[in-house]
């Protein structure tokens, strides 16, 4: 299992635009909507610690989502890159721990694609910890009143696809002249109007979800080595 910490390479100089990737996925899974692309698109132009969010949707399928994430990070050459999904069932926002070099689709994708059992990126390593400082940013949330935790697991849908594709390109040596980029991948629960169709379902207000992405963008920016507090499980 490798770190997911990227080498260091040039970096783009003191006068470039600080810049902040943030993705969300399009609908899925024969849902009218996603949370994840809901709340990225408010933010689309949001600034902070002198930063600026650039939103960008991405296909849930395999294959393409990693494209499009390529492209947009070679568009922006961002300093900070957060993948958000949607976690039904969840109830609390969760940054992604680790992502695994594992697709294996309980469903099929948007392109009707169910790779089982194959990697995301052959001869990759098994698997990438994220670069971005989670418990802090769990700290910080639940600090700010909005429901968080620690997730151990991306799933081994789209969602870890590609937060691994993410992970692995920021580690890899082949990108040359880019900036050191920190990034990772967090989940949020239902939106209440996807929860209604699913008895005892869990689900968070659009309101407090952007809330917690700014939090979470704020977090990153600020906070470059993470603290140490318990974030484990027991299952």
């Amino acid at each position: 299992m490798t770190k997911g910490s990227a080498d260091s390479v040039p970096s783009l100089g003191a006068t470039s635009p600080r810049r902040v990737l943030l993705t969300g996925f399009e609908p899925f899974d024969a849902e009218s909507l996603n949370p994840s692309w809901e709340a990225v698109r408010a933010l689309d132009g949001w600034q902070c610690e002198g930063a600026t969010v650039h939103s960008r949707r991405i296909s849930c399928v395999f294959g393409a989502s990693l494209r499009e994430l390529d492209a947009a990070i070679d568009e922006l050459r961002p300093e900070l890159v957060l993948c958000i999904g949607q976690a039904g069932g969840r109830s609390e926002i969760t940054p992604e721990r680790i992502a695994i070099n594992i697709d294996d689709g309980r469903i099929c994708d948007n392109a009707g694609c169910q790779p089982i059992d194959q990697p995301v990126i052959a001869g990759a390593p098994a698997a990438y910890f994220s670069t971005l400082p989670i418990k802090a940013m769990v700290r910080d949330l639940r600090l700010a009143g909005v429901p968080a935790a620690v997730s151990n697991s991306a799933g081994t849908f789209v969602c870890n696809h590609l937060f691994f594709g993410l992970m692995h390109r920021l580690a890899s040596k082949a990108h040359g002249g880019e900036q050191r980029i920190r990034g990772g991948f967090v989940h949020v629960p239902y939106l209440p109007e996807q929860a209604v169709r699913f008895p005892s379902a869990p689900s968070m207000a659009m309101e407090s979800i952007v809330r917690g992405l700014r939090i979470m963008i704020a977090t990153a920016l600020s906070v470059h080595e993470d603290v140490q507090l318990g974030g484990g499980q027991l299952h």
